[in-house]
């Protein structure tokens, strides 16, 4: 439960841990609409409580963490205040503190992790594979042989194998279900709708599935190696102008195909962007995209998705979203090929969230002028005034 009056605040909490725990079901409470919460709220029903400092005019943060903590049975408080409160906060003793306007996302999860960790679980030997993923435990895959590990998350690894009937070389997504943790029944279903997700679209431009494997204790996708880099390096090396139209085009192509399966990305960014060595590319990850029947406006009203810097104004303040907000994603990709740099920057993700809202369009350098009316109708603030379809961007182009 996130409590505090700020909605853009409470939105950036619910990326957080979206980002993290997407099957998190979260819960806002804003007491200058609602009311401040009685003395005898218990909590009942929260893992933990996520407490802000803005509680109107006249009640602050500290008031509501001293009717909060201490209280017998109550959940975990972590506290999100200012500097000026360092002090009270000191003396009080939640369980977790982060300054406000200074959150850090990795010690944030951590923070979280630990406390989640301590109310649900027993301390068994079992408990030792939290992490196995990350620590270097590889699993056995039939038919499959590890060469080395690529990357890895709480429950799930990703691996260079190759398939030993034909000794070609693939990726292995591995996930792990741990029936102890709370949330990894949902990250599994989620593996799976993933896999679901990608084996139905053929298409060039996005990662081949050749394999799903599923067993007791994990389940796991082979596909293809994209042995070129992801769009980050090219970004990072220089694109040029040509090359940058020509992902544009793939890019939009394979969004065309996403789409008309009924599936938005959500999570459409350089690094789920492969490069191929023939120069083709190809859209990988979609652990956050959400099938969805595109007559209608998908509705996350109070959930957001995705990484800031290619958030649409609508996902990053947790409004409803449909294929536009793709577009826009889209729309911020190749201002960063064009010019190498990211359209709006800030000290804080609250910060990135609040320019794509209210910050002007930018305006590509004179040698690109010819591109800024599509970056214009790509990067529309409000969804109307975008192209509606990554098709129409393919015809405009």
């Amino acid at each position: 439960m996130i409590i505090d009056e700020q909605a853009d605040f409470r939105s950036l909490l619910m990326h957080h841990i979206t980002s993290h725990w997407p099957d998190a079901i979260i819960s806002a409470y804003d007491p200058s609409v609602a009311g401040h919460l009685p003395d005898e709220f218990s909590g009942a029903g929260n893992d933990l409580i996520l407490l802000g400092s803005c509680h109107g005019e006249d009640r602050d943060g500290i008031d509501a963490l001293k009717r909060f903590v201490g209280k017998e049975k109550f959940p975990p408080v972590v506290y999100f205040g200012e500097p000026a409160d360092k002090d009270a906060v000191r003396e009080l003793a939640p369980e977790g503190h982060f300054y406000r306007d200074d959150i850090n996302h990795d010690a944030l999860i951590v923070r979280l992790s630990d406390l989640l960790r301590s109310k649900r679980l027993v301390a068994t030997t079992d408990s030792l594979f939290v992490g196995d993923m990350r620590t270097g435990i590889d699993p056995l895959i039939k038919g499959y042989r590890l060469i080395r590990k690529l990357g890895a998350t709480e429950h799930s690894g990703v691996y260079l194998a190759e398939r030993q009937s034909t000794n070609m070389p693939v990726v292995l997504k591995v996930l792990r279900q741990m029936s102890q943790y709370g949330d990894s029944i949902g990250a599994f279903d989620r593996f799976l709708q993933e896999y679901e997700t990608i084996a139905e679209i053929t298409h060039p431009n996005i990662v081949k599935i050749y394999d799903l494997g599923v067993a007791d204790d994990h389940a796991h996708i082979a596909m293809e190696y994209l042995d070129g880099g992801d769009l980050r390096q090219r970004i990072t090396e220089g694109i040029p102008e040509q090359d940058a139209i020509s992902y544009l085009r793939q890019i939009a192509s394979a969004l065309s195909a996403v789409h008309a399966h009924g599936v938005l990305h959500r999570d459409l960014k350089p690094a789920n962007i492969m490069v191929r060595k023939d120069g083709s590319i190809a859209l990988i990850d979609f652990g956050l995209a959400k099938r969805a029947k595109l007559e209608n406006e998908i509705s996350d009203k109070g959930e957001i998705f995705g990484t800031p810097y290619y958030m649409s104004p609508e996902q990053g303040h947790g409004n409803a979203v449909d294929v536009r907000s793709d577009i826009y994603s889209l729309g911020i990709i190749f201002y960063e090929m064009l010019t190498g740099d990211k359209p709006y920057r800030a000290e804080t993700a609250m910060g990135i969230i609040y320019k794509h809202a209210q910050a002007p369009i930018p305006l590509l350098p004179a040698r690109l002028a010819r591109y800024q009316m599509l970056m214009n109708l790509l990067l529309a603030k409000a969804p109307a005034d975008r192209l509606q379809s990554a098709a129409e961007v393919e015809e405009w182009l």
